[in-house]
């Protein structure tokens, strides 16, 4: 299979597109990846849209499903499970990415035998990011990279390509607009093959507002970044746990223990009393660290063994020669990930 230059070896493609109330601006973005992608299958799961969404996906030709239970999230965990194909194109229904880009994405995942390919947004102009929105991706991605590995400059990103292998070993738990960074985690975490490629970021069409709030769903992925660390780093939350507590059991108690030293007397019983207890839960928040991580090293391997269960691109060259040179001439232009 030949598109835009570039052979994709008889690989299946599909593209999965999550949208609610995109009544405006999904029917182009079917268009635009028909011409991109022509022999892909166009998924649109519509998100209990209150506007024509469907209708207009439909129209447009591509085929439509629906999930009730409100959340990007719960809406990526369906497309997931329901169709199979050899390779992902997830993208959101608000026409902000370009479809263009999407065979030479393509084509880097299977070049570079990776398992994902994120696109890292460069806005148009400064109407199509927002001030908190950039601030708050900004932040997260920080945080992410702080605690998981500084490797992708766009945690958030709504436009992946993916292969069948990362897609059904991927638990997907999350529910709303955390799942980004939940899959980036899970990348990171596996140690995948991923690389990250700059893309332009356009405005929203008009009539076609935001379903992110700033605020909320900030908050929302904040959650989810310090569960993900209590789950994936518990030696190191708990064994901070304990740090703190044997601190504070040991400031609570030195007055005490100098005074007996002098007098043989135990002053203030109660915080006798409480410094003890503090110990004692130190201990215990060690005794946790340890066991959870041995569980999750095990869930770790589970993943991995599971992953390896899946078959993985055909090794393949999909770039001409031509379009191998040039993509020498434009290094700047991908951050690969490294396994």
């Amino acid at each position: 299979m030949t598109v835009a230059g570039y052979d994709f070896g008889g690989l299946s493609i599909a593209v999965v597109i999550p949208c609610r109330d995109e009544e405006v601006a999904i029917a182009g973005v079917v268009n635009d990846f028909r011409t991109a992608l022509p022999t892909s299958r166009i998924h649109v799961y519509d998100n209990a849209s209150t506007d024509g969404t469907m209708e207009a996906a439909a129209k447009a030709g591509a085929l439509v499903c629906s999930e009730p239970a409100r959340g990007k999230g719960n809406v990526v965990r369906r497309m997931f499970g329901d169709i199979e194909a050899d390779i992902f194109v997830m993208v959101d229904g608000d026409g902000t990415y370009p479809a263009d880009r999407a065979p030479e994405m393509i084509a880097s995942l299977i070049d570079g035998q990776l398992d994902m390919v994120s696109g890292a947004r460069v806005p148009n102009h400064k109407a199509a990011y927002r001030p908190g929105h950039r601030l708050g991706n900004r932040a997260i991605t920080f945080m992410v990279g702080l605690i998981f590995g500084r490797r992708f400059s766009d945690v958030l990103s709504g436009y992946r390509i993916l292969t069948r292998r990362f897609v059904k070993s991927f638990p997907a738990l999350s529910k709303g607009f955390e799942i980004e960074t939940e899959i980036a985690v899970h990348a990171l975490e596996m140690r995948l093959p991923c690389a990250e490629v700059e893309v332009p970021y356009s405005e929203r069409p008009h009539g076609s507002p935001s379903k992110l709030r700033t605020i909320r769903d900030g908050i929302s992925i904040v959650k989810t970044i310090l569960l993900l660390i209590k789950e994936e780093r518990p030696l190191e939350v708990f064994f901070l746990v304990f740090v703190l507590l044997e601190a504070a059991a040991v400031i609570l108690s030195w007055p005490l223990l100098t005074e007996y030293l002098e007098t043989g007397l135990v002053p203030r019983l109660p915080t006798a009393v409480l410094s003890t207890g503090l110990a004692l839960l130190g201990f215990l928040s060690l005794a946790c660290s340890l066991i959870l991580d041995t569980v999750t090293l095990g869930r770790r391997e589970t993943k991995r063994l599971r992953y390896l269960s899946l078959p993985g691109l055909p090794v393949h060259r999909a770039r001409s020669s031509a379009d191998g040179r040039r993509a020498d001439r434009e290094p700047a232009e991908q951050n690969p990930v490294a396994p």
